[in-house]
């Protein structure tokens, strides 16, 4: 698979894969494709990986694209303000990706799970936070909301990050979920706010601007209908 990201700042991108390769992608991420580019939805080749992808989130397909004859075109767009960036799996080098960032991947990249953690508080959706591990050897393609900054912890070293921040980290990265120690928060009956603590070794990749902050940004300049 040969790739090429073009466009700012709703980029997207496009793929050009030989005769008989495949690419899987998240529902409705597909923009444009040649014609011999073909789809089976929610295609999972064996039971392993329909347990695993089943796992990581009941509301989370995949779907399949294949090349039939010579070379073809397939593009993926992202849909939101940002990046996209590629992150390359090898079997010494696996990734955690956020779920709601994961965009496609190549086909030979396995999707499982790496950590999840339902809540009902309003930081997360009804599937919690859910952290997706790719692993095998391939591409993967995640969308950023806003700038990307990327950091190497050392062992030993560890950071604190709001929710909606992480995209991706190594494997080797250890997580847990914190609440914050907020008493206003507390005594007004709101969210109690959580927040990602990650430690070392590893490689992390961190977003300005999560949906969830951009959308609250912009509510007071939204008018309702009368």
């Amino acid at each position: 698979m040969i790739y090429e990201i073009k466009g700012t700042p709703f980029p997207a991108v496009i793929c050009r894969l030989e005769g008989g390769e495949s690419v899987f992608c998240r529902s409705g991420a597909m923009s444009w494709s040649s014609p011999n580019v073909m789809m089976v939805s929610n295609n999972i080749r064996d039971l392993s990986r329909l347990i695993s992808r089943s796992i990581v989130c009941e509301s989370f397909f995949l779907n399949e694209y294949t090349v039939t004859g010579g070379m073809g075109n397939i593009a993926f767009s992202s849909g939101i303000p940002g990046n996209i960036i590629p992150l390359e799996i090898t079997p010494s080098r696996q990734t955690a990706v956020y779920r709601p960032s994961f965009l496609a991947s190549s086909e030979n990249v396995n999707i499982g799970i790496f950590f999840r953690k339902r809540s009902g508080c309003g930081q997360l959706s009804g599937e919690g936070f859910v952290m997706q591990k790719c692993s095998g050897e391939g591409t993967v393609f995640i969308r950023t909301h806003g700038s990307v900054i990327e950091y190497d912890l050392a062992r030993k070293q560890s950071i604190i990050i709001g929710i909606g921040h992480l995209l991706a980290m190594d494997t080797t990265c250890t997580m847990d979920i914190e609440t914050v120690n907020d008493s206003d928060t507390e005594f007004l009956g709101g969210e109690i706010p959580l927040n990602i603590r990650l430690g070392g070794p590893g490689h992390i990749w961190l977003q300005t601007m999560p949906m969830c902050d951009f959308a609250d940004n912009i509510r007071p300049y939204i008018v309702p209908d009368n």
